[in-house]
């Protein structure tokens, strides 16, 4: 029986096209990981930890972003911003795509039109670089800390260039990176950078933990107990992640060649089609009231929004996340749309009329899935703060036990796993058609790879 090409070491090393995108995909994220070595220029280095450890509120907010790109603002490096404006970018167009009749026009030109939003994104993605640089020097570097400052001389115009154009080169060379991984490594190379980077704060975070814990057995078992966790949370994010909802539909028939296409097929929709956005939107939104809070003093206040296990804290997220999901899910979807697509091939849904009645359908099923998705969200959301309060865990290791982080870095590897898999895939089936034949083409498909 013919063996099944599966994603393993031994196939993909064997493999020289894949082996080599493989070795140029670690060389590019070597380099990345350099640039987190690199200080910004004229700052003082002796009083960076001092620093650090001094951020309050900033350090809960620099470290949600930490979380969405895998990038530290604190750590103040040449690449602190990481592809955080690119990602700005990035939203900002998707939304513009459906809003703006233009790009959306665009947009339906196929790879041409796709080209053309990304050099757009691009170019976004400089000024983004220059107002979010412009925000860290003034509102982070150039501050007074307790007596220590990063600038010892103050802001003045050099310096103050220099660190700007440092983070936007930075910014901008990660996002060449990223490409470059896209076009000769595995793909998905602004993913893959995001995935590197919240997996690269991991083994400190947890060393940290263990460290805190003093007795070996206490240390060990908190340890254990938190991995048996972790391992909960990835099989609950994967079996969410692959479920798909699928509609049966029924394609009408073409002969060519004598070969009939058509028949049935399916119409799948994820579970969770929104992604991490919600999330990402409800936690930009969520840190408002703890900003104003500490700005004006406002203890209550600060710590109603601040308390991620308390009552007020997990309800107004989880409306957030539920009202981010269908906000999402209106502005991307459009039933009407995907009605007029099928009824256009000749294709419709058995027992449904097409049109209207089957935009009517699509959107009925579409809201149940947006409603299933954005509870699993706000689970997962709002899982780190338990984990936290009841087991006293540094933010960092909460924070990858559940929200934003491992929904990332489980979203990112199974992606990842089913594009080397449709390589292998891909060269079994130019195998078999090179093969020379029939018993050639299976001899191939057969043969370990």
């Amino acid at each position: 029986m013919a063996a099944s090409p599966t994603v393993s070491a031994l196939n993909l090393l064997k493999v020289p096209e894949l082996r080599n995108r493989i070795l140029i995909t670690c060389a590019f994220l070597l380099v990345y990981r350099l640039g987190y070595h690199i200080p910004l220029p004229g700052l003082d280095l002796s009083v960076i930890k001092e620093v650090q450890s001094q951020q309050g509120g900033a350090a809960k907010f620099f470290g949600m972003m930490a979380a969405l790109t895998g990038s530290s603002i604190l750590q103040f490096d040449l690449f602190s911003l990481g592809v955080m404006p690119y990602i700005s970018a990035s939203i900002i167009f998707s939304i513009l795509v459906k809003a703006v009749p233009a790009l959306e026009a665009l947009s339906k030109e196929g790879q041409v039109g796709q080209k053309k939003i990304n050099q757009y994104t691009r170019y976004a993605t400089i000024p983004i670089c220059l107002v979010q640089a412009t925000f860290v020097l003034v509102g982070v570097i150039a501050k007074d800390h307790a007596g220590l400052r990063l600038l010892p001389g103050g802001i003045t115009p050099g310096p103050a260039i220099l660190i700007i154009l440092a983070l936007t080169a930075g910014t901008m060379f990660v996002m060449w990176i990223g490409e470059q991984i896209t076009e000769y490594g595995v793909g998905n190379g602004v993913s893959i950078l995001i995935m590197t980077g919240i997996i690269s704060r991991l083994p400190k975070s947890f060393l940290d933990f263990y460290q805190t814990k003093g007795d070996p057995a206490a240390a060990t078992s908190a340890v254990l107990e938190v991995a048996a966790i972790w391992i909960a949370v990835v099989f609950g994010i994967v079996y969410v992640t692959k479920g798909q909802r699928r509609i049966p539909i029924q394609q009408g028939k073409l002969v060519r060649g004598g070969r009939v296409f058509g028949g049935k097929n399916y119409l799948p929709f994820k579970v969770n089609h929104v992604g991490v956005m919600p999330i990402i939107f409800a936690s930009a939104i969520f840190l408002v009231p703890t900003t104003i809070g500490e700005g004006f003093g406002w203890r209550a206040l600060t710590q109603a929004f601040y308390r991620s296990d308390g009552f007020v804290y997990i309800t107004t997220l989880t409306a957030l996340i539920f009202f981010f999901s269908f906000f999402w899910t209106t502005l991307m979807f459009q039933p009407s749309e995907i009605a007029n697509q099928l009824k256009e091939h000749g294709s419709f849904i058995p027992g449904i009329r097409p049109g209207k009645k089957t935009a009517e359908y699509l959107e009925g099923v579409i809201v149940r899935i947006t409603l299933a998705g954005a509870g699993f969200l706000a689970v997962i959301a709002i899982i780190p703060g338990f984990v936290r309060s009841e087991l006293t865990l540094d933010s960092q290791v909460s924070a990858f036990l559940g929200g934003t982080s491992v929904l990332i870095v489980v979203g990112v590897a199974l992606d990842l796993v089913d594009k080397l898999n449709a390589m292998l895939v891909m060269r079994n089936y130019e195998g078999f058609l090179k093969g020379g034949g029939l018993s050639g083409g299976l001899a191939s498909w057969a043969k370990p790879q």
